[in-house]
C-alpha cells in the first residue's frame, strides 16, 4: 500500500515585513539537515516571501527534491466559526461573510492538495504557515472545524502526517523542535511559559 509522507514545516522566523530573519535562515537550515535523510520528492511552500525563502533552503538540504510554489499553502485564516468563542472575538474582527467564505474555499483546496494518499510512495515537505499546520493537523484528526483554533506550531517546527487508501491518516509528530538548539526554539508563540 502506497504511502503518502507529508512533513509540515512552518516558515522560519521573519521580520514584520515577511523577511527571514537569521534565526529563521538557521531554522530553515536545521530543519533541511533534519530531514536530509528521508527520500524526499517534492519541497512545497506557500507563495509568501518567507516560506518561500525558507523553503530554498530546506530544498539545498534535499539535493533529488524540487522545490515548487503551490498557491494553495498561503497564509490565511481557514474557517471562521459562527459563533465565535469570547476569547477569540478581537482575533476574528472584520472577518464578514465573504472572507470567511474565501478562507473556507482556500482551506478546502489545501486539503484536496495535500490530505489525501498517492498512487505511489511519495514524501513530500510543505513549508507553510502556522494556519494551513494546523487546519492539516484538525483535518487528519477528524476534529470539528472549530479545532484548528489554539493549534499553534513555532517556527521551523515538524509536523508529520501519513495519508493510505482505505483509512485514516496519522498523525506521526506535531510542533516537533527536537532539531532546533533551545535558543532557537518556540519563537512565533506568544510569550509565556515553555515546556
Amino acid at each position: 500500500m502506497a504511502t503518502r509522507h507529508v512533513y509540515l514545516v512552518r516558515h522560519g522566523a521573519a521580520d514584520p515585513f515577511g523577511t527571514l530573519t537569521d534565526v529563521g535562515k538557521r531554522q530553515s537550515q536545521l530543519v533541511g539537515e533534519r530531514l536530509a535523510g528521508l527520500p524526499v520528492d517534492s519541497v512545497w511552500h506557500s507563495p509568501l516571501p518567507r516560506a518561500a525563502h525558507s523553503a530554498r533552503i530546506v530544498g539545498a538540504a534535499l539535493p533529488g527534491a524540487v522545490v515548487r510554489e503551490a498557491p494553495e499553502l498561503v497564509d490565511h485564516i481557514p474557517y471562521v466559526p459562527v459563533d465565535i468563542p469570547p476569547s477569540w472575538a478581537a482575533f476574528f474582527d472584520g472577518y464578514g461573510a465573504e472572507k470567511a467564505e474565501d478562507g473556507r474555499r482556500r482551506a478546502d483546496a489545501l486539503t484536496a492538495g495535500f490530505a489525501c494518499p498517492a498512487a505511489t510512495e511519495t514524501h513530500e515537505v510543505l513549508v507553510t504557515h502556522a494556519y494551513q499546520v494546523a487546519w492539516l493537523v484538525r483535518d487528519a484528526l477528524d476534529a470539528p472545524p472549530v479545532r484548528w483554533l489554539g493549534l499553534n506550531c513555532g517556527n521551523a517546527a515538524l509536523t508529520v502526517i501519513e495519508y493510505r487508501d482505505g483509512t485514516a491518516p496519522t498523525v506521526l509528530l506535531y510542533n516537533d523542535m527536537g532539531h532546533l538548539p533551545a535558543e532557537l526554539r518556540w519563537t512565533g508563540f506568544g510569550a509565556g511559559t515553555r515546556p
